[in-house]
């Protein structure tokens, strides 16, 4: 074999050289695009919170909207009155189906359901004018179709007849509302269990009631409320428990609810300092204690026994 000829086939020209670097530079610049190319471009950050806010943000958006669709819907069905059917009625425990049919909503008939259940009644056709989910149109609608029966005694016919014979015993019942308990108060027209329940609950705090319109204080006695049985009821005033001032401690005191305990505070703290109150005009002098709260307080405070 010839020596020459076999190194020619192994051996590579100039030109050969040259481009065999040329490709192997390619080749290499090929390989490392990729890497260049995540070396100058930072890769995109993607914020998930921010994206999960968006999500909850319009989800709530569409709850909302539905929620609002739905309390719409709601009230003008609640409120949509159908056409008035007028008969003769007895707005006593008239059934809901019946209150329905003179055109009232459902809401206005669970309006006068709550108030019969709270030992609401209508003794007048005025009464039903009280009503506050009622207009004053719509009573006008309905009052020429009132019509509520007189009582009748058992044995004398209507009350009408009744009271011409015996007039002193068809006078109500007058209660004292100090020594009264909650049996004797649900007596009263328009008092009933819960009512006699929260009257005794607030007396108690008060130590007795020195004027009868003390009853409006107790929640859900309003002035239409106390009217109805305003004239079944006195007060007798030497019932109320008084507080000694210049002897009584926080204890005596906190539980009165005309006081905060700021001001039981206020009123111990004046009295180590200066001494005994004399006079409901030294109360005055404690700061917190203004004209109102004194003129309520004072029928309950006793300045006799100082220190």
């Amino acid at each position: 074999m010839d020596f020459k000829r076999l190194q020619g086939a192994f051996t590579f020209s100039k030109k050969e050289i040259n481009g065999l670097v040329v490709f192997c530079f390619l080749l290499l610049a090929i390989l490392m695009a990729p890497i260049a190319y995540h070396w100058f471009n930072e890769p995109e950050v993607f914020v998930f919170k921010d994206f999960e806010k968006e999500i909850k943000s319009f989800k709530a958006s569409g709850q909302a909207k539905t929620r609002y669709k739905y309390l719409q819907v709601r009230d003008e069905i609640e409120n949509n009155e159908s056409e008035p059917q007028y008969f003769n009625f007895n707005p006593n425990n008239l059934p809901t189906e019946s209150w329905g049919k003179l055109g009232l909503s459902r809401k206005q008939i669970a309006v006068i359901k709550n108030y019969e259940t709270k030992g609401g009644r209508f003794y007048q056709k005025e009464d039903l004018k009280k009503i506050y989910s009622i207009s004053d149109k719509e009573y006008l609608s309905l009052e020429p179709y009132i019509t509520i029966p007189e009582p009748t005694h058992p044995d004398r016919g209507s009350a009408k007849t009744y009271e011409l014979k015996n007039p002193v015993i068809n006078t109500p019942k007058v209660l004292e509302i100090n020594g009264a308990d909650s049996v004797e108060l649900e007596t009263i027209r328009g008092i009933g269990p819960a009512f006699a329940s929260r009257i005794i609950r607030y007396r108690t705090r008060l130590g007795g009631f020195y004027k009868a319109e003390q009853l409006k204080e107790v929640y859900g006695i309003d002035a239409s409320k106390f009217e109805q049985f305003q004239s079944q009821i006195v007060v007798d005033v030497s019932a109320v428990r008084k507080i000694n001032i210049n002897t009584c401690g926080f204890d005596d005191l906190k539980a009165h609810p005309y006081l905060t305990f700021k001001q039981i505070n206020a009123i111990l703290q004046y009295r180590k300092q200066h001494g005994a109150y004399s006079s409901l005009i030294d109360l005055k002098k404690v700061i917190l204690l203004d004209e109102l709260v004194l003129s309520k307080l004072g029928p309950y405070l006793n300045f006799n026994d100082q220190k």
